[in-house]
């Protein structure tokens, strides 16, 4: 074995047992990662990448997971098939893991120092004292702010950014030779996702790691990696470094990965188009009580003043880190969360309007939310989901009818209308969304809301969706307001952008200006972390990009 290989994966494959018969998740899989090289594993969802890192960790539901064939030697010792505690000595030790949803793989019962600290006592034996310190060195090392106030915290107390932070601290505990990195950035903002990507670089010359970064972000890999593995359908299609893959991709399918990004831009509607909803000096303030009678001492100012108006045909880009208000606001226009200001829907003032009276134009107004599998009820089948919106508000009752409308509806969004006696967890993500929107256009609605739709798709399914969405506008002449923080995404869908921070617009105009010549700093910073993926240090050091 060669000094400079630390681990080899020779020859792997991981098949699972199920109640409809054996399922290869991964075939013959080979690779190499030497000490401090970044491989980045690519695919879309389902391709095997996760299944592959398990493997090495040993981490697969065995035995219902099995390798009918291959090797996995970590420093010349074999890991395929290791004893329990010859597999203890190398997990989160000598080979750490950052798993894809940090939210999940936090306890949530455990504060911060426990869950860091459990690390330290376990594998170095350190007493708390020690453990304490070290974990306040962590801490400080992936950047967390007032780290020490930070111990006492619990998970649901820090937001994305930190808690994938902490899972970073985690892994790094007891400086291990491999980290493995398994969608770190996923869902993340872009400027947080630049920090994460830039500490990640850091911490691997700073402490001379190798890594196995897995992602479905050939943006990221570009950035990251010194060689690229490709896998579809559990294979490796194509490897390479990682200037070669990109620069002379061989195999179809790294070529239909890289044409994959959603692309384009929209010009202006018409200025005469009409006016479809608009919202004057929405605020949206969540009291702070305190004390025992529970007076209000301040509030929340979620949405704070903000004054936005959407055209028929057009649509809206809303953009901003987490909790910067996107989302209160488009539940705002939607009268799905109390407000204050005026609202007027289609020439209507429809902020005072009672609950009935409103009732009759919520057929108008849909909104499509974030996490399609969480929205969609598993105990309806696809074409009950469909139409539920038809049953409380068509005058019709004709079952032959409603099932019509939703045949035409799956049609509309590229699903046959067979599936319709399916139900969500048979379908992918992607289909998933696209069962969303049926619901959403069944009712022929003039406006929707599109709550970060294409977050954690892959980007071939991010563009299918983004191309469908466009498709379905120029059709029906919908209105859309798209709150997102993938600002490639926004770039290829909207026409209008408003750029928020804080609960206030910091900037609105244009899409073509606000991507190309943005004015204020916080733009200027979220374009560059979104395009560029190089973070502007001063940017978070004057408080304009929140960590």
């Amino acid at each position: 074995m060669d000094e400079q290989e630390l681990l080899i994966v020779d020859d792997l494959s991981v098949s699972f047992a199920t109640p409809g018969g054996t399922v290869d998740a991964v075939k013959h899989a080979s690779f190499t990662i030497g000490r401090g090289e970044t491989l980045a594993l690519v695919g879309e969802s389902g391709s095997g990448k996760s299944v592959t890192a398990l493997s090495i960790l040993q981490l697969l539901p065995y035995p219902v997971a099995r390798h009918p064939n291959g090797s996995i030697r970590y420093k010349g010792t074999e890991l395929v098939g290791a004893g329990e505690s010859a597999m203890r000595a190398v997990r989160g030790n000598r080979i750490s893991m950052i798993f894809q949803e940090p939210m999940t793989s936090l306890n949530p019962l455990h504060t911060i120092e426990k869950q860091i600290a459990e690390t330290l006592t376990l594998h170095k034996g350190m007493s708390e004292s020690r453990a304490r310190a070290r974990v306040l060195e962590l801490l400080n090392l992936v950047g967390v702010r007032n780290a020490e106030q930070r111990l006492t915290a619990y998970p649901h107390e820090l937001s994305g950014g930190q808690r994938q932070r902490v899972v970073i601290a985690m892994a790094l505990a007891n400086e291990p030779d491999l980290l493995i990195a398994d969608e770190p950035t996923t869902a993340l903002d872009v400027t947080i996702q630049a920090q994460i990507l830039k500490l990640l670089k850091d911490l691997q010359q700073e402490l001379g790691m190798a890594m196995l970064f897995i992602t479905h972000d050939l943006g990221i890999v570009r950035k990251i990696a010194d060689k690229v593995c490709v896998m579809c359908d559990g294979e490796i299609v194509e490897a390479g470094p990682t200037g070669d893959i990109f620069g002379h991709p061989a195999h179809a399918y790294t070529k239909h990965l890289l044409a994959a990004e959603p692309k384009g831009s929209k010009s202006e509607p018409s200025p005469d188009a009409p006016v479809i909803i608009t919202g004057n000096d929405i605020k949206v303030w969540f009291p702070i009580k305190k004390g025992v009678f529970r007076r209000t001492v301040d509030h929340v100012k979620a949405v704070d003043g903000i004054t936005v108006t959407v055209r028929e045909g057009q649509t809206v880009g809303v953009v901003g880190e987490s909790g910067s208000g996107k989302t209160t606001l488009g539940m705002a226009l939607l009268r799905l969360e109390r407000s204050t200001g005026g609202i007027y829907f289609d020439g209507r003032e429809i902020q005072e309007l009672p609950e009935d009276k409103l009732r009759p134009l919520r057929r108008e107004m849909q909104v499509v939310f974030q996490d399609p599998y969480g929205s969609l009820s598993p105990r309806m089948s696809i074409g009950e989901i469909v139409a539920e919106g038809l049953r409380i508000h068509s005058d019709s009752n004709d079952a032959a009818e409603l099932d019509a409308r939703v045949v035409e509806a799956l049609r509309e969004v590229g699903l046959e209308p067979e599936s319709r006696f399916r139900y969500p967890h048979e379908f992918s993500g992607g289909q998933r969304q696209r069962i969303a929107i049926a619901r959403a256009i069944v009712l022929k609605p003039k406006f929707i809301v599109l709550d970060e739709p294409t977050s954690a798709l892959d980007m071939s399914v991010q563009a299918q969706i983004v191309d469908l969405l466009t498709d379905l506008q120029r059709r029906h002449g919908l209105a859309y307001m798209f709150i997102s923080h993938d600002l490639k995404v926004v770039r290829a869908l909207a026409d209008h952008v408003i750029v928020m921070k804080d609960g206030r617009v910091v900037e609105q105009g244009p899409a073509d200006t606000i991507f190309d010549n943005p004015s204020e700093p916080y733009t200027k910073a979220l374009m560059a972390a979104a395009f560029d993926l190089e973070f502007d240090e001063q940017a978070v050091a004057s408080g304009v990009v929140s960590v």
